[in-house]
């Protein structure tokens, strides 16, 4: 392919986009630029603190806990509050605690702040899907949530690197800079971005019920995503819990694993894009299929990994499951979300993430302390076949386009709310107030 060819494919992926699409990927890759904790928590337990495994696993865990919790009153608060304000108060409540968690020595203390960091950390998430999906066109909404994915790993190739060489120098340091990086972020949706939740005229609010809760857990088919969704994730998350402590094990360094894990967002970086252009508009099935069986053999390849160029060569076959299933499964989630309902379907889709950030921790500290991580990588196999075949399973019969039609007539009186809100920053002394 030639420059020119490159320049013109650049240009058709990023173009069409609202202004306000690119404030929130902003904030995302600010975010992710900091993001330091979660990537070496493990090593700053079992190799700083001199824990054990099975006790990273359980403060892992209470920190996956802690966004179990969040998830569901985050999607309750993005419909009822609004997206903007739940993303406010979720950002500043994660730089508060991430930065008393740098100073907490007691191991008691460790895993209760920890929790505090998983609930703040994860209510923002569904308020970003849901703004995300009111502000984008339905035609446009892969290429924006395969965006929003490339900022989050291009913050990750960066900040995984760098926290390699920080964790070598203070662990401490990790800890504010991601909390000042979030601190920025919330100054910047507090500038930048305009309210987005759509307000139900009274003919709506007669003609469809109240979207609760309830409503999300009975239908049948989106609950079915969620759990396979949950798989999926638990496949993943063997990358930033299960993967650190096995080469730990192995006598590799932070070093090392920063190295080996760097792959993943650069890689991520350099195909997202271009990716994203061949599968956007392929069969879904198919490709949800393809990248679960990619997920669950590149894990199960690590078994064979003796070296950090092998261990990267793994990653980078789970790497390319990430960058198919990422936006095909987000844009899965929001043709089956009804739009007055967003922040509570997006929230229970968050929970299965939240979920297997409280299980995988567990599973990996267990399976790796009791029987190897031979056995660990196995099981991610087997996990990936299931995950593949309950996608063959559900996806049959699912319209191309479902919801879409349901949406026409809201997407302009969003897109029409979201300018007024620019247009009324533009003309105000100073900023409104979340």
């Amino acid at each position: 392919m030639s420059v020119a060819s490159l320049r013109r494919a650049a240009r058709e992926s990023v173009s069409g986009l609202p202004r306000e699409f690119w404030w929130l990927w902003t904030s995302t890759l600010i975010n992710r630029l900091g993001a330091f904790v979660a990537t070496f928590m493990a090593l700053y337990l079992t190799l700083d603190r001199g824990y054990s495994a099975s006790y990273a696993g359980l403060v892992a865990s209470l920190h996956g806990l802690g966004g179990v919790i969040s998830s569901i009153g985050a999607g309750v608060l993005t419909d009822r509050l609004g997206r903007r304000p739940t993303m406010m108060i979720a950002q500043m409540s994660t730089a508060f605690s991430v930065a008393l968690l740098g100073f907490m020595t007691d191991p008691v203390a460790i895993a209760g702040v920890a929790f505090l960091v998983g609930m703040a950390s994860n209510a923002s998430r569904p308020a970003v899907q849901a703004m995300m999906a009111d502000i984008v066109k339905p035609e446009d909404r892969m290429r924006a949530f395969s965006l929003n994915y490339w900022a989050i790993n291009l913050g990750f190739a960066f900040s995984s690197a760098g926290a390699g060489l920080v964790a070598e120098y203070s662990y401490r340091a990790g800890f504010l800079v991601e909390a000042t990086m979030t601190l920025v972020c919330a100054v910047l949706v507090f500038l930048k971005l305009p309210e987005s939740r759509p307000e139900r005229t009274e003919k709506e609010k007669a003609a469809e019920p109240e979207v609760s809760l309830g409503t999300v857990f009975r239908d049948g088919r989106y609950m079915g995503v969620v759990g396979l969704s949950f798989l999926i994730s638990l496949i993943f998350q063997q990358g930033y819990v299960g993967l650190p402590v096995a080469m730990g094990t192995d006598g590799f360094s932070s070093s090392d694993f920063g190295m080996a894990i760097a792959v993943n967002g650069v890689m991520i970086v350099v195909l997202q894009i271009p990716v994203t252009r061949y599968i956007e508009h392929r069969d879904a099935r198919r490709l949800l299929i393809v990248s679960s069986l990619l997920a669950g053999y590149g894990f199960g390849l690590t078994a064979f990994a003796g070296s950090v160029a092998v261990y990267a060569l793994t990653i980078c076959v789970w790497t390319l499951a990430e960058i198919v299933n990422s936006p095909t499964q987000t844009g899965l989630v929001v043709r089956l979300s009804p739009v007055h309902g967003r922040g509570r379907y997006q929230g229970v889709y968050t929970m299965s993430w939240s979920v297997a950030a409280l299980i995988a921790p567990l599973m990996s500290g267990f399976v790796i302390d009791q029987y190897g991580a031979a056995w660990l990588w196995a099981a991610c196999a087997v996990l990936g076949t299931v995950a593949s075949l309950g996608y063959w399973l559900l996806m049959r019969g699912l319209p191309e386009e479902a919801a879409v039609s349901h949406e026409a007539g809201v997407e302009a009186g969003v897109e029409a709310r979201v300018e007024a809100g620019v247009q009324e920053r533009a003309d105000s002394p100073a900023p409104a107030t979340a």
